[in-house]
């Protein structure tokens, strides 16, 4: 499967893909990767699409700075492998809209406070 990243995807983002899609080819005409959300609202940019037969894997990127970076990466990484299996079993033309990770600290973190809630087998010292 080759893949054509559009040009709003961030170059952190290139270089990260290029790391870990080793069967397939960052650079072709079978698939366009893009986080701008708004294309298909467009009705010229629609029709273009349509037209292309390309299929279309959209990531949403709605986070600035290093968490959003991270947070597209991760849904990139985490997302595209099993698009591009269903891609590549695809009879037809497919536009698919990969899941965003969620960013909260409750979603993405664990925090245990050994003193209210010790692991087992934690040995509690005395702060003297």
């Amino acid at each position: 499967m080759r893949l054509l990243l559009d040009e709003n995807v961030p170059k952190p983002l290139y270089q990260a893909l290029a790391t870990f899609i080793l069967n397939h080819e960052i650079e072709g005409f079978h698939v366009v990767v893009t986080n701008d959300g708004r294309q298909m609202q467009r009705p010229r940019e629609v029709a273009a699409i349509a037209a292309s037969g390309l299929h279309r894997t959209e990531y949403p990127h709605k986070h600035h700075g290093l968490a959003g970076m991270g947070i597209a990466i991760a849904t990139v990484a985490a997302g595209l492998p099993g698009a591009l299996a269903v891609l590549q079993e695809a009879n037809g033309q497919r536009l698919i809209a990969l899941r965003g990770i969620d960013p909260t600290s409750k979603a993405r973190l664990h925090v245990i406070d050994p003193l209210v809630d010790p692991p087992k087998f934690w040995v509690s010292f005395s702060p003297d």
